[in-house]
């Protein structure tokens, strides 16, 4: 309230009565207002080039030092805004716009609120809402991101191609110490395949079988032989024993 042009202390509330002529009355919203900051075009500390807009909520606290401190305190907290997230910009890194934007939002309120303080207003909360990244840095992120996607997925590929191979060498080391597994996991093959009912299953020769073959040719190819091979005797060795056998006769 304004009388012949001195403000009177305090404020007024509702349904005050006004002296004509004498009295001057300044209305005063002390509800949160929203101020959007207008995009602002900086150099970030790694020396990138983005444009950032962002979002101020405040409200007035003292009616009276917001009306007689500063001429129009809306477009002075818009001003202080858009310089304070210049200073944002050009003190922070493109990881931090982009990622860690809440501890940006305090340091840009703090940096609004402590000249808005003197003016009766107090900001109750700043937010950047959009950062704009040239096309040529957008198409290397995206090429980055898809590289590391991709070395990703390389990567848990060959762990469990690894472990894979891991699980089938100790399998192989089971089975070999127990030649019957290998016949229970043919047989549980069989019940996987003839569970869908959907084709024809055609089974070998049983593996135990086969064995039993071949123990069987390594025990005849062991076996000696028992009778020996007659040999013919040459015409000499008959006249020989002939003469042996004659000669007792003659003696007598």
């Amino acid at each position: 309230m304004f009388r012949f042009g001195k403000a009177l202390p305090g404020h007024r509330q509702p349904g005050t009565f006004l002296i004509p002529v004498a009295d001057r009355m300044r209305k005063v919203n002390v509800q949160v207002a929203t101020l959007p900051i207008p995009t602002q075009e900086g150099i970030t500390r790694d020396n990138v080039s983005v444009k950032v807009d962002a979002v101020v909520y405040y409200r007035v606290t003292d009616p009276a030092r917001a009306t007689i401190e500063v001429q129009d305190y809306a477009f002075a907290v818009g001003q202080v805004a858009q310089s304070s997230l210049r200073s944002i910009i050009g003190k922070s890194d493109l990881d931090d716009l982009l990622s860690d934007r809440e501890r940006l939002h305090e340091g840009l309120a703090l940096m609004i609120d402590s000249p808005a303080a003197g003016w009766g207003v107090h900001i109750d909360r700043v937010e950047i809402k959009d950062v704009q990244l040239p096309e040529s840095l957008k198409r290397s992120m995206s090429r980055q991101a898809e590289a590391e996607r991709e070395r990703r997925a390389r990567v848990i590929t060959a762990d469990g191609e690894f472990q894979a191979a891991q699980q089938l060498a100790n399998a192989s080391r089971i089975m070999s110490d127990t030649p019957e597994a290998m016949q229970l996991r043919l047989l549980q093959t069989v019940v996987e395949v003839a569970a869908e009912k959907n084709s024809t299953l055609v089974m070998p020769f049983p593996v135990e079988l086969l064995r039993y073959f071949d123990r069987a040719a390594r025990n005849l190819d062991a076996a000696p032989t028992s009778t020996p091979t007659p040999t013919p005797e040459t015409p000499e060795a008959q006249t020989a024993t002939a003469t042996d056998r004659s000669a007792p006769a003659d003696a007598s």
